[in-house]
């Protein structure tokens, strides 16, 4: 059975913010944020994957091939922001190109990707919000394992295109996942869930599952509870948990930020099997 090598992982949040363009004058307030994202990133490379899937949460369960595109034109900038390198600009949305069909997760994710300046290829995987845990962990190790597709979870149609965007169609080279998600948006007030004392123990709860690298903490994090805090990191943070499992073998993991700016919890983290170098 072929088991594809998962070298590095990077957990970023998603909020449009992060854009310095889409800031504005509140830029700098999040300058903390980006580096933190900018040096899990930059650790992911440095694991020297052949190709990336970034995963992140979206209205459906879907992939997502090279020539797909996201935008923040909803955000008040006209951008376009392609998943894979191009050599097209990127600062315009082009008719001919079709519709922005990235989610915003998985826009983050290639913005943020396209900041590193890399161009090595990359795919991507929209999770649904009510994604049950146990379909995104058979999510999770079907992208190391793409000749078990088609039998038991393993959903040939829904990763189809992550493993035809693949070297050897997919059952070779390193891999690195690039996943974005938020934590819970009810910690204050003025957070766009309001204020709910359940969000600050689950967002503790989150911080140490990423610090330690603790995919079972990861993987039964309650899916009802993370609805009604509107955390929406919780299915890209079980793919993930399920990848790595799969991966087999002892991980660590570094907490690089935790912090709800605007009342809704943000995390860093990068993650990377235990002897790999840091």
């Amino acid at each position: 059975m072929t088991l594809v090598p998962l070298v590095a992982a990077a957990v970023c949040p998603h909020p449009p913010l992060l854009v310095p363009e889409v800031a504005g004058a509140a830029s700098a307030e999040l300058d903390e944020l980006r580096t933190a994202c900018d040096g899990v990133v930059a650790r992911l490379l440095a694991a020297e994957p052949d190709r990336i899937v970034m995963i992140g949460c979206g209205p459906a369960t879907e992939t997502f091939d090279a020539a797909e595109h996201g935008s923040f034109h909803r955000y008040g900038i006209d951008r376009r922001v392609p998943l894979s390198p191009t050599d097209a600009a990127d600062r315009t949305d082009a008719a001919a190109l079709g519709p922005a069909r990235l989610p915003l997760s998985l826009t983050i994710g290639a913005w943020l990707l396209g900041r590193a300046g890399t161009t090595l290829p990359r795919s991507a995987v929209a999770v649904a919000a009510d994604e049950p845990a146990d379909r995104c962990a058979a999510l999770g190790a079907g992208l190391l394992h793409p000749d078990l597709f088609g039998a038991g979870p393993y959903d040939p149609e829904l990763l189809g295109s992550v493993i035809e965007n693949a070297p050897d169609g997919g059952t070779s080279g390193r891999l690195g996942l690039l996943v974005l998600g938020d934590g819970s948006a009810c910690r204050v007030e003025w957070s766009p869930g309001y204020d709910d004392p359940r969000a600050e123990p689950y967002d503790q709860a989150v911080a140490r599952a990423l610090a330690g690298a603790d995919t079972c903490a990861l993987g039964t994090l309650d899916a009802e509870l993370s609805a009604g805090l509107k955390a929406a990191g919780r299915a890209p943070w079980q793919v993930l948990a399920g990848a790595v499992r799969a991966a087999g073998g002892p991980w660590r993991g570094e907490l690089a930020y935790a912090a709800a700016p605007y009342g809704v919890t943000y995390f860093v983290a990068s993650w990377a099997p235990t002897g790999a170098a840091r």
